[in-house]
């Protein structure tokens, strides 16, 4: 059995981790966004589906496709940000399913349901962009997910052939402490959680 993490692994992935508004001028590299990759695949999702595709959007021309599609308020920080993680699902996420839960016919579980099959993939990308997330954090960097965009204008800048529906954006880089905000509230355990 695993160990628990000490105090100082919690605290950076949750205890003192926040989200970020503003960035460093600290380039992220492609080896970085793979290493990220290699930990985010790993994270556990319902028959191994893994229905979340992303976009690692680094350049100026990629974020100038985004720019319309961002609401107002997520505008400067999001073309600031030296990475900008474009969280989708894979409409046809299941035609992978033969490779990656071979030991069962599951991709007709999904063909034979379009809505169980999109209630699958926009869950299981939401499961895996909190992956995103932590991993990124336990690689050092910071993040700022968000959901304040036009999904419509994402999926026609980004995915013309329909293959795919965004479902985030979470920002990623070196976090600049100077545009953080204070810590917002959180719900207590008996607010929250109910013991059955």
């Amino acid at each position: 059995m695993a160990e628990s993490l000490d105090g100082a692994a919690l605290d950076q992935l949750f205890r003192t981790a926040r989200t970020h508004n503003k960035w460093q001028d600290r380039p992220v590299s492609e080896e970085t966004l793979r290493e990220l990759y290699e930990l985010v695949k790993m994270g556990p999702t319902s028959a191994n589906c893994e229905p979340a595709r992303f976009v690692f959007v680094r350049s100026q021309e990629g974020k100038e496709k985004l720019r319309p599609a961002l609401s107002s308020g997520n505008l400067e920080k999001t073309m600031s940000a030296p990475v900008v993680v474009i969280v989708a699902w894979d409409v046809k996420f299941y035609d992978k399913l033969p490779v990656l839960f071979p030991h069962a016919d599951a991709k007709s579980w999904f063909t034979s349901s379009p809505a169980f099959a999109e209630a699958t993939a926009f869950r299981n990308s939401s499961l895996q962009a909190g992956y995103m997330i932590l991993a990124a954090r336990s690689l050092g960097l910071d993040t700022g997910p968000m959901s304040g965009f036009d999904n419509a204008k994402v999926d026609a800048a980004f995915f013309p052939d329909g293959s795919c529906k965004s479902n985030m954006l979470i920002n990623l880089g070196y976090g600049e402490p100077s545009g953080l905000f204070g810590r917002l509230p959180r719900l207590a355990f008996d607010e929250a959680v109910q013991l059955a």
